[in-house]
């Protein structure tokens, strides 16, 4: 994939991420500029590094839905699994997995394209720090982060391009092009599966060392940097994708150990703002923002944007029901149990203009535009800060921690810890005081799935966990007791669709070896 031309972007054009959108880095051209001059000092990669933050919120490829990270959980992680609903039958070819082999289809090429943006960005990082001038311990860090970014931009490529665990032969089969160096040669043959998740690690345990030998401590306020937790974090997803769990146990409780799970005030705050429970996230304000192309004009159910007046996202009425009513996160759905179904499309799921179910959730939740179409089972768990689509978006949370520590440690063999580390996250920090579990074997994994599908809603999981899990999405109609319109609503089997669920390498990587 040809990503060399924006190789200086990242400090050419960054803003420093802190501060309003009138303190732009003052750069030369990047095209009389050498690189050499661009990365000079530990100051100037402070700012490279920025970029690579500003790349996860960036436009890309000149599209209006590519805004970046949101984009991967979005359309990747979310319209493509189990537990989102959204009625755009439209958007069947992409809903229902018919692109994994389409190797000229921009949604084929988008994550190639924007993973390796990143990492291309991190490799010129790590190709010129040694030399920078500045203090040893800013190099240090430094390094450390933009491994970690390497690292996160070749774990999403395996998951997306790679084969599940399960699938691979011990990893053996073939998945993405392993690119380290700014040195190495376009024609690059692809890494097989083991050997990028090898090289994940392999970052990983360089970035830890680093960021420990720095003594570094991410600045407060400062969510979007990377630090040591953060490198944790991304560990302990890789280590439970690749079905490592003994690696994954210790990562995750590593991860999540500075981080308080977030109150219940919190967790009805919208979740466009970072807590106590937010390990690692992207930046986002009104000065810098993409407007109706943000990942909250696409999910915050307050936008004004017509992607959301116009196609209220929802939950899945059959994850929704396994809810108890003593959960707090019941009440971000909007429950139409107790109103005549005449006051709704039961297919549609769209609230009859002033109807009961219309006016009370307009009461409910003010914030809603006053044109907005209101459905059955439409969410209030986002909420934008600001008009289109402002927001903080967050990438990595201690809760996801618990359930991943909670799930290897169930396929280690130790369920009574597992079920223990639920209760805490469930029951302890308010989601559901009543919550008990006392389930052991298939059926506590069947409780971790269940409760990771309510907690991570949302938060571009959804399709990645079932794709790892290799579990068939059933999607059902509202005559089936679901709510999917007919051209969703399907049973789609792993080993039944294309490719296993696997992306194929795009064609535009081939194109340019």
């Amino acid at each position: 994939m040809k990503y060399r031309y924006i190789k200086y972007l990242a400090l050419a054009s960054v803003l420093a991420l802190g501060s309003c959108s009138s303190d732009y880095l003052n750069t030369n051209p990047t095209d009389s500029t050498s690189p050499e001059t661009l990365y000079k000092t530990t100051e100037n990669i402070k700012m490279a590094v920025n970029g690579l933050a500003k790349t996860m919120t960036m436009q890309h490829l000149g599209e209006q839905g590519f805004n970046g990270e949101g984009t991967i959980k979005m359309y990747y992680g979310e319209y493509s699994g189990q537990n989102f609903r959204v009625n755009l039958p439209g958007w069947a070819n992409l809903i229902n997995g018919s692109f994994y082999d389409s190797v000229d289809s921009i949604y084929d090429y988008y994550p190639w394209y924007y993973y390796y943006k990143l990492i291309g960005n991190a490799n010129d990082i790590l190709a010129y720090i040694d030399n920078a001038e500045g203090p040893l311990s800013e190099k240090k860090y430094l390094r450390a982060q933009a491994l970690s970014y390497r690292a996160y931009g070749y774990l999403m490529l395996n998951q997306l391009y790679g084969n599940r665990w399960v699938d691979s032969n011990g990893g053996t089969t073939k998945s993405v092009v392993l690119r380290l160096s700014i040195k190495d040669p376009k024609d690059l043959s692809t890494s097989t599966l083991k050997e990028v998740y090898d090289q994940v690690y392999k970052d990983l345990d360089e970035a830890i060392t680093l960021f420990k030998e720095a003594s570094y401590t991410r600045p407060a306020g400062k969510f979007y940097y990377m630090d040591e937790s953060v490198a944790h974090a991304i560990y302990a997803r890789t280590a439970v994708t690749r079905q490592d769990y003994s690696v994954a146990e210790k990562e995750a409780e590593l991860a999540r150990k500075n981080y308080a799970l977030m109150s219940v005030s919190d967790y009805k705050n919208g979740f466009a703002n970072p807590n106590n429970e937010w390990i690692w996230g992207s930046f986002g304000a009104s000065d810098e923002q993409l407007h109706y192309y943000s990942y909250y004009s696409y999910l915050a159910y307050n936008s004004n944007a017509g992607s959301v007046r116009n196609y209220p996202k929802r939950m899945a009425k059959e994850l929704y029901e396994t809810i108890p009513v003593s959960d707090i996160r019941r009440d971000l759905f909007l429950n139409p149990s107790g109103y005549d179904v005449k006051t709704y499309n039961n297919e549609t799921g769209v609230a009859v203009a002033k109807s009961p179910l219309d006016v009370d959730a307009r009461v409910k939740f003010p914030a809603l535009q006053k044109d907005a179409l209101v459905a059955a089972y439409m969410q209030f768990k986002f909420k934008a800060n600001d008009l289109p689509g402002v927001g903080n978006m967050n990438h990595f949370r201690a809760s996801e921690m618990y359930f991943i520590e909670a799930e290897a440690k169930h396929f280690l063999g130790k369920d009574g810890e597992a079920a223990q580390l639920l209760e805490e996250v469930i029951a302890k920090s308010g989601r559901d005081s009543k919550y008990t579990c006392t389930k052991t074997g298939n059926a506590l994994f069947e409780e971790i799935v269940k409760y990771r599908g309510i907690e991570f809603w949302g938060e571009g999981l959804d399709w990645f966990d079932m794709k790892r899990w290799n579990r068939s999405i059933v999607r059902k109609l509202a005559s089936e007791g679901g709510n999917y319109p007919k051209e969703l609503a399907k049973t789609l089997k792993p080993d039944e669709t294309a490719a296993k669920w696997t992306w194929k390498i795009p064609n535009k990587e081939n194109d340019f070896k």
